[in-house]
């Protein structure tokens, strides 16, 4: 069963597809410039403590997100 739901709730560990930026278009331009584009696979290698920034893998590139960033992005697992 696939689901939506934020970047932001995956664990480490989790892959998702990209399936929306919801951001303004400075934002997204930004994003698609990391590697954030719909359809892309990503995976959470680890998270840090107190709502610290999410470790991404997004093909062979590895990028660090903000919690807030993180939740306007929406994956499908």
């Amino acid at each position: 069963m696939t689901q939506k739901q934020p970047l932001s709730s995956l664990v480490p560990g989790q892959t998702a597809t990209v399936q929306a930026l919801h951001a303004d278009p400075g934002f997204q331009f930004r994003l698609n410039a990391l590697g954030f584009r719909i359809g892309k696979h990503i995976k959470v290698i680890r998270t840090a403590p107190f709502n610290g920034p999410l470790h991404l893998k997004l093909g062979n590139t590895e990028v660090m997100l903000r919690q807030q960033d993180a939740d306007n992005i929406e994956v499908l697992m």
